[in-house]
């Protein structure tokens, strides 16, 4: 493959991504003005979930910058984990806003305030504009072809749940205009929080699920064990630890017990095929010991 494929697209989607933060940055802007001038609540929320797509858009371009960092007799891992750290920061803080968000929505529940409704709505029509031009740009590549990456997906959910939200501040608008019920701005303002939790939350939990260096929720260690077993010439698996160092790269070490008349080049080129094949675990540590060390070893799985 040509190295500078990889390159190639990682420009491209660092464009992209360039495009629509700057349209959902005039955007939010525009949100927030409309939501002070018109006295919305539900244009206010939503302008915090922008806050997730921006989030997501910035980590996007951070992921795709750290990329081409190298890595340092310091840091042997780079500034890997830095989006990590971000995303964690992130999601904290749209909690916060999500509280304050409520506690007003249920004031203005009990003692309901004028909305401009046909304000809201227009802000809103605005932003299902945006929004979709956004959804567009990040789900196909460009020869309009399915976008595979995982920054880019990411990005994609979260300008989804945003679509939703402007429909919700239409809805609001339209309700609050046609009808006069004032409580449908503060009750839109309740459900879009909800969507800006739903959409942290899977950041926060990713992100704790990382640094606590847990296993990733695709791979099956019992499974990997048997399949490493399986080589031939292997006697025992023991000390197997999987972790992410990002969401896109894992890594391994585990300690192998092979037998005395195995090919021990045979076998560990065996074990890193299957690794990288079946499980796409590029960085790996194998220790392969003719005699068995693990009574000897900390108690590990």
């Amino acid at each position: 493959m040509d190295n500078r494929e990889p390159r190639a697209t990682a420009d491209s989607d660092r464009r992209r991504l360039l495009i629509v933060l700057g349209v959902t940055s005039v955007y939010l802007v525009t949100e927030l003005v409309g939501g002070y001038l018109t006295g919305s609540l539900a244009l206010l929320s939503d302008a915090v979930h922008m806050l997730t797509d921006i989030a997501a858009l910035c980590l996007g371009l951070l992921t795709l910058w750290i990329s081409t960092r190298p890595a340092s007799s310091a840091k042997t891992y780079g500034y890997l984990r830095a989006e990590i750290l971000g995303a964690l920061l992130n999601g904290l803080f749209l909690w916060l806003l999500v509280v304050f968000i409520w506690i007003e929505a249920v004031g203005r529940l009990r003692n309901p305030r004028s909305v401009s409704g046909l304000g809201v709505m227009a802000v809103a029509i605005v932003g299902i504009g945006v929004n979709t031009f956004s959804a567009w740009m990040t789900s196909t590549d460009p020869a309009g072809g399915p976008r595979r990456g995982m920054a880019m997906r990411a990005v994609f959910v979260h300008v989804i749940s945003d679509l939703v939200g402007s429909v919700g501040v239409l809805a609001s608008g339209a309700l609050n205009y046609f009808t006069g019920w004032m409580q449908a701005d503060p009750a839109v303002s309740i459900l879009i929080g909800g969507l800006v939790l739903y959409g942290s939350w899977g950041l926060v939990r990713e992100g704790v699920d990382i640094l606590m260096e847990s296993v990733p929720s695709h791979i099956d260690l019992d499974e990997m064990r048997t399949d490493l077993l399986a080589v031939s010439g292997t006697e025992e698996v023991h000390d197997l630890h999987v972790w992410c160092l990002t969401t896109r790269q894992i890594a391994l070490s585990a300690h192998a017990v092979v037998a005395p008349d195995a090919d021990r080049d045979r076998v560990l080129a065996e074990m890193c095929h299957l690794l990288q094949t079946k499980f796409d675990i590029h960085h790996l540590t194998l220790q392969l010991e003719r005699d068995n060390r693990r009574e000897h070893e900390p108690e590990h799985f």
